[in-house]
């Protein structure tokens, strides 16, 4: 199984990512959570654009991606996690989290550092908040995240099963925490114990600053709730609160040419 899945990682991540944005496409379009303000597919034709220019630049200018770094790591038996004796069931559970964690301090530092604001405030600028929101980062963001994420992989030496599945994990989650649909408050409620969902993560979308800095995580909700950072509710609502930023809310923003072009415009 483990064999299986290095060998064919890419092209799960790929299925599992078109079959799971079908599902919730359908989802959004019979139960939106919210109606939107702006051109469903003006914004989808834009955003799935900005993932075919994201692709294309990861080939061209980042010789290794994640797998490949835990695949060599565990080849050589580098890494801090290779020096300890942990059950392999334990060691992918520890690894799938830690890397989930790194996930979630970068994303605040990128909140944080003005420099690295600029980059990822091109997420933000969505004008509303759908399944296809989940990919639209900005190409420097998505190389800078790489080279994170294997850097954290080298120093721990984290396997190469774990990483695959993270990897997995990570891509769906991202989609269902963004995506449009409508989940019962109960539902809601029970499946936030242990995953992001959308309407808590929602929030983090808002054009009100001090929301737009809460809800950091993307799979996990747990590190919210443990570094403080966590909130139950928008202030105004989920119908009422406002999506993006208070800069950028011309729709051509959605258009790629001009989101590239964010991290270097002023507000």
């Amino acid at each position: 199984m483990s064999e299986w899945l290095i060998i064919n990682g890419n092209t799960l991540r790929a299925s599992a990512f078109i079959g799971l944005l079908i599902v919730l496409a359908i989802s959004e379009y019979y139960k939106p959570k919210r109606a939107l303000t702006t051109s469903k597919w003006h914004r989808w034709g834009n955003n799935l654009g900005i993932v075919l220019i994201n692709n294309l630049v990861l080939k061209i200018f980042v010789p290794f991606v994640a797998i490949d770094a835990a695949l060599f790591i565990e080849q050589q038996q580098w890494g801090l996690l290779s020096l300890t004796s942990v059950n392999k069931t334990i060691m992918i559970i520890m690894s799938i989290m830690i890397l989930d964690a790194a996930i979630y301090f970068q994303h605040k530092v990128f909140h944080h550092v003005p420099i690295l604001w600029r980059l990822h405030r091109m997420h933000h600028s969505d004008l509303d908040i759908d399944v296809t929101t989940a990919i639209r980062f900005h190409p420097i963001e998505i190389i800078l995240s790489m080279f994170i994420k294997v850097a954290v992989i080298i120093v721990l030496g984290l396997p190469v099963i774990a990483v695959v599945l993270f990897e997995l994990l990570l891509n769906l989650t991202a989609m269902f925490n963004h995506s449009n649909i409508r989940l019962p408050s109960k539902v809601d409620r029970f499946i936030r114990t242990v995953l992001v969902t959308p309407d808590m993560h929602r929030i983090h979308h808002s054009i009100d600053g001090q929301e737009t800095n809460n809800n950091f995580g993307f799979c996990l909700p747990w590190w919210d709730h443990l570094f403080g950072s966590y909130q139950a509710q928008p202030k105004l609502g989920h119908q009422q609160m406002q999506i993006g930023l208070p800069y950028f809310r011309d729709p051509k923003e959605c258009q790629v040419q001009n989101m590239l072009t964010q991290p270097f415009r002023n507000k």
